[in-house]
């Protein structure tokens, strides 16, 4: 496995055709990119995280029947300083850097007080997201870089902080009929009281002629404050209906204090992060056209959530699944170190912990306070989650159960904030990377499978057929590596409806391993 994770990526920069074997379909236009982390050791320096790796973004130009392939280093900041350097200069999220000992007195102390409140790294390697008409890489700190969606070439880089006041904002927003962004962030203590904030970028926002960014629209729709001022939840991702937004604010924590030290103590900003298993979750509805919460207190049991699958409204309540862990160890996995040994054992030692549930929790929005205490206030039929009144008129929730060992769920989009039926995700298995992608069915919890073996295949992306009416009427995308040699990259195009295979394109060229990504449709 590490050829897979540990070999640094290379970059191709032109276009190449791929071998389609197969038929795609004629209407198939438009270009998936993608990133993930390409570069693990500048130098003689190496990461210590596989999510530290420097950004490598590809992308799959479809048109014709046809696919190109290419990809570039994201030209960040931290990319050009790392690169001139010829060593690692910038501090990652598991890899702590500091000054060169070569450096005089007065640089060396300068370097270390700007580490008090650390300036992040704009090494954007999460996703590809979209402001008004602009394409940004994106991870989840303060900075953004922008980048052409065709050539791949990076635009410049972007700082929130210049727009709207964050430290930190999420790599996976949310998008309407009408092309708004919508997106979270958190303010930590430079900024007053330390907050969630919850913010839309308009559609029109972009500006061609004067290159100002999208984001110079931005709007606030309402703020959270922390239920505990030093520890702030970490999240991924979140949910959207039609109506409201569903924050989870879970017990994985930032410790703010631990951040703030974190470069005098030797460690890096990972450890910073904790999971209190004896604390709760709490659920939070926001709605997103007046900015005002819903007044009921909702909590759970101590979960752990990346990746939000849905949310949707149904009957005066709101529906959200999302794929859960019981801890936080999945992060310690993607340490250099555990990926160099043997992954399956790591994996069978944290069995119950690296592979994930698939939860459906279930709010009922008018929920009486005068309801009587223990009563179930899930009033939704064929619906098993409940939420029952406490004596402290809180709400308790207890999930569905709707599957296990499903990661990187994506939908048909067309679908997202309503009721859906299908996702596609990567099956978790004994593997610190998915070699199987599934279509599962939340009606009839039954599961259809892609496998070829010794390939290991990206998050499944679904593109809808023109004019579809049915949920699953389109193809799923997803990047295919294998560390044999014999076998080329490949981008699998399969029927969504069957899960079968109906054309893949083979890449004669450097291929790695990736994150998230985005379907940009040609116009």
């Amino acid at each position: 496995m590490e050829q897979i994770f540990g070999e640094n990526g290379s970059e191709t920069p032109e276009p190449v055709k791929a071998q389609v074997t197969g038929e795609l379909p004629p209407w198939l236009r438009g270009s998936l990119l993608r990133n993930g982390p390409g570069l693990f050791s500048v130098g003689e320096s190496q990461y210590n995280h596989w999510f530290d790796g420097l950004s490598l973004i590809h992308s799959f130009t479809f048109s014709g029947g046809e696919v190109t392939y290419r990809s570039k280093f994201l030209k960040s900041d931290t990319y050009k300083r790392n690169i001139k350097a010829d060593r690692i200069v910038v501090s990652e999220f598991g890899t702590m850097i500091y000054p060169d000992p070569c450096k005089n007195i007065f640089s060396r102390v300068f370097t270390h007080l700007s580490n008090v409140i650390p300036d992040f790294t704009d090494n954007n390697l999460i996703n590809i997201i979209r402001y008004g008409q602009d394409y940004y890489a994106s991870s989840e700190v303060n900075y953004i870089n922008q980048i052409n969606p065709e050539t791949l070439e990076t635009v410049g880089r972007v700082n929130y902080r210049d727009h709207i006041a964050l430290n930190l904002a999420t790599a996976h927003p949310h998008y309407d009929s009408e092309g708004n962004t919508y997106n979270m962030g958190t303010a930590l203590m430079s900024f007053g009281r330390p907050k969630y904030v919850i913010f839309k970028v308009p559609g029109d926002a972009s500006d061609e002629q004067s290159g100002k960014p999208a984001l110079r629209k931005v709007e606030q729709i309402a703020s959270i404050p922390f239920r505990s001022t030093l520890f702030p939840s970490y999240y991924h991702s979140f949910g959207m209906t039609e109506n409201y937004i569903v924050f989870v604010e879970q017990p994985f924590k930032l410790d703010i204090v631990k951040l703030a030290t974190a470069y005098f103590r030797g460690v890096n900003w990972g450890s910073c992060l904790k999971f209190d298993k004896d604390d709760i979750t709490l659920f939070h509805v926001v709605n997103k056209h007046t900015g005002k919460a819903v007044s009921t207190r909702f909590y759970a049991d101590a979960l752990v959530v990346f990746h939000h699958i849905n949310a949707y409204e149904s009957d005066g309540h709101v529906v959200f699944d999302l794929i859960s862990y019981e801890d936080s160890k999945l992060y310690e996995m993607f340490y250099m170190k555990n990926l160099k040994r043997d992954v399956g054992s790591f994996l069978e030692e944290n069995r119950s912990s690296c592979i994930p549930d698939v939860l459906r929790f279930v709010l009922p929005l008018a929920a009486d306070k005068e309801a009587p205490r223990g009563q179930n206030l899930v009033a939704l039929e064929g619906e098993t989650a409940t939420a029952v009144m406490k004596e402290d008129g809180s709400v308790y929730c207890q999930p569905d159960f709707l599957f296990k060992g499903l990661e990187l769920p994506g939908i048909n989009y067309n679908f997202n904030a309503k009721k859906y039926r299908y996702f596609y995700a990567s099956k978790m298995e004994l593997s610190a990377h998915p070699s199987k992608i599934a279509k599962f069915d939340v009606v009839s919890r039954t599961l259809l499978e892609w496998h070829q073996e010794n390939c290991f295949a990206s998050e499944p992306v679904f593109v809808a057929s023109p004019g579809a009416v049915e949920e699953d009427d389109g193809v799923i995308l997803s990047s295919v590596i294998s560390p044999d040699p014999n076998i080329s990259p490949f981008m699998l195009v399969l029927d969504a409806k069957t899960f079968t295979e109906i054309a893949r394109a083979s890449i004669d060229a450097n291929v790695h391993m990736d994150l998230h990504g985005l379907f940009i449709p040609a116009v």
